[in-house]
């Protein structure tokens, strides 16, 4: 015991612990907050992978829209709810 006491009275030896125990607790850039940092950052670097993804979804399908006429009159027509001059149109609201 009287070996550890040694130790204590050290001013380095203090110095170094009350250092540490700064370091890993008190910071404001503990060890805590980079584990909470790095699941956020694998969290939205997952999301930029979905939306990337989803971008080049709508890139193929605007491509293919503008491609067809035909593709892009049903693409209006239920989406936009247009309709030619001597057509009536209905909407159908489903509770």
């Amino acid at each position: 015991m009287a070996k550890y006491l040694k130790y204590t009275k050290n001013f380095y030896f203090v110095f170094t612990v009350l250092f540490i125990v700064w370091m890993v607790f008190i910071d404001s850039n503990d060890i805590i907050s980079h584990f909470k940092l790095r699941s956020k950052l694998s969290d939205l670097e997952n999301q930029r992978e979905f939306y990337q993804e989803r971008k080049e979804k709508i890139k193929a399908e605007r491509e293919e829209l503008l491609s067809n006429y035909e593709l892009l009159e049903k693409f209006a027509r239920e989406r936009y709810l247009m309709k030619r001059k001597t057509e009536d149109l209905y909407v159908v609201v489903e509770e």
